[in-house]
């Protein structure tokens, strides 16, 4: 997230504004990291796991939140759409499990749309950097929106499919959840490690090192992926006949 710069002869209510939003926005991503490192790593469904998942939730909401309006103060389009996929992705996980089994609603379809929104971005946005003579787009490079649309992509299609199915349960319903708040926390690892390497000592800042918080995340993603689809550990268990 690019710092807001204030005039110098800004009201201090607005400079306490933006100091504050600043420390929100990087209090909520370096929590959210934390917490986010710890649920996907420990066993789901156990207290530990359900109580980062909490923090993480509420972290990377604030840190999202406060990412996208921002970003729309200064004409950042590209951070823009990334602040809403990030919430997108962290609220309709939240809500994959918050829903009953089998149950949809307006909700749903306010995500499908948002989503779409989304999708439809990543997919202008890389015309336009393709365009342009210096391959960027609002000055960055033109990675991200590959991610937007293909990413945005995959959830619209995933929403619609349970908009259409009345809902969704059983390890789909798991499957739902760890996907999207994975993926959250990629985007949040890879906007800090790849993004803001001017953070870390010098010493490593073109170092491949940066790369592994984000890469460590995929591959758990993957993981989860496959022990929910291929295993029975998340299959509700089959009651004996008495």
């Amino acid at each position: 997230m690019a710092v807001l710069e204030l005039a110098a002869d800004a009201p201090w209510i607005a400079r306490a504004a933006a100091a504050s939003a600043l420390v929100l926005h990087i209090g909520g991503g370096g929590l959210g990291l934390v917490s986010g490192a710890v649920a996907v790593t420990v066993r789901k469904g156990e207290r530990l796991h359900r109580a980062a998942g909490t923090v993480f939730f509420v972290s990377m909401l604030t840190m999202s939140g406060i990412a996208g309006p921002v970003s729309v103060m200064m004409g950042d389009r590209v951070n823009i759409v990334a602040a809403v996929l990030t919430f997108y992705l962290v609220l309709t996980a939240w809500m994959a499990v918050r829903r009953k089994e089998g149950e949809t609603g307006l909700f749903e379809i306010g995500a499908l749309l948002a989503v779409i929104g989304v999708t439809v971005a990543g997919v202008a946005f890389i015309f336009e950097a393709a365009a342009s003579p210096t391959g960027m787009i609002d000055g960055q490079p033109p990675q991200a929106n590959y991610i937007f649309a293909f990413v945005g992509g995959i959830a619209a299609i995933s929403d619609l499919s349970v908009i259409l199915r009345g809902g969704v349960s059983g390890p789909q319903r798991i499957a739902r959840h760890l996907w999207r708040m994975c993926f959250a926390l990629f985007i949040a690892a890879g906007s800090l490690f790849l993004g803001q390497p001017q953070v870390f000592p010098e010493a490593i800042r073109q170092s491949p090192i940066l790369f592994g918080p984000p890469l460590a995340t995929l591959v758990l993603l993957v993981f989860w992926m496959l022990r929910v689809r291929l295993t029975r550990a998340f299959r509700p268990a089959v009651e004996s006949p008495a």
